[in-house]
């Protein structure tokens, strides 16, 4: 019998209706500037209630339009924010469901990453973790059919999710996505100083200038730079806001950053 995991936050963090939310991930990427550069490999994108970080998010997904014919498996990391554990959590479901529908799990991949030291089925990291659900709306609507690979990272150090990265990176027909927002709680002025920092660290590929104070999903935001920089890969920053562009009080923001990797031709 097929296992889902059903969504947790529809209907707090974007809309639980099927239109709605169709409506809205079309308007945010409608908004969003598709750049001239070449489709990326990875992104980084945030993961807060989509009237905040949405808009941001969705600079991100708007660069992965031009492969929606191209793309059959997306690996997906975000941070786990309900259950501590260690290493990195897959999960037993064989669909991911948002409103727009399933998703399929590919669960040859999620074997092939139960095989490494540190990676093993945790479900209840999945059941209520909302740093991979939020992101499932966009994919579905830029990619329409692919299967996915949810993995929630625990308390990992970056090799150990660069090896899990490394294993799945595949060809053209995979992408990834890992899933951060920047600082929490900061005045406006503090959070756009702290998150212009985390950005040049991101760029330069520096996984030890991001701790938990810099982006909630350091740890597998470390994995792809810690790979990146193995790779010779080059990451550039699509856009950066906090939550106070999106109306929120100004002396307690949320940063969010999107973020693209080129993948080397080496």
């Amino acid at each position: 019998m097929r296992s889902e995991r059903p969504p947790a936050v529809a209907g707090t963090f974007y809309p639980d209706d099927h239109t709605a939310l169709r409506t809205l991930v079309r308007d945010l990427l409608g908004q969003a500037p598709a750049g001239d550069a070449a489709p990326p490999k990875a992104v980084i994108a945030p993961h807060a209630g989509f009237p905040f970080s949405g808009p941001v998010a969705a600079a991100a997904y708007a660069r992965l339009a031009p492969l929606r014919e191209q793309v059959a498996r997306v690996i997906l990391l975000g941070p786990s924010h309900h259950v501590p554990f260690r290493g990195l959590a897959t999960s037993s479901a064989d669909t991911f469901t948002t409103p727009l529908g399933p998703i399929t799990v590919d669960r040859e991949a999620v074997a092939a990453a139960e095989a490494l030291d540190g990676v093993g089925p945790m479900d209840a990291a999945h059941a209520r973790e909302h740093s991979l659900e939020t992101q499932l709306p966009f994919l579905q609507e830029v990619l329409g059919d692919f299967q996915l690979v949810p993995v929630v990272v625990g308390d990992a150090a970056p090799e150990a999710v660069g090896a899990l990265l490394e294993t799945l990176w595949g060809g053209p027909e995979t992408i990834v996505v890992i899933s951060s927002d920047l600082s929490h709680f900061l005045d406006d002025t503090a959070a756009r100083e702290r998150d212009a920092a985390t950005a040049r660290a991101i760029e330069a590929l520096a996984p030890e200038r991001i701790g938990p104070e810099e982006a909630c999903g350091c740890r597998p935001v470390n994995g792809l730079l810690w790979l990146a920089g193995r790779g010779g890969h080059r990451i550039d920053t699509l856009d950066l806001r906090n939550s106070g562009d999106a109306g929120a009080p100004r002396n307690r923001v949320v940063g969010y950053g999107a973020f693209a990797l080129e993948e080397s031709a080496q």
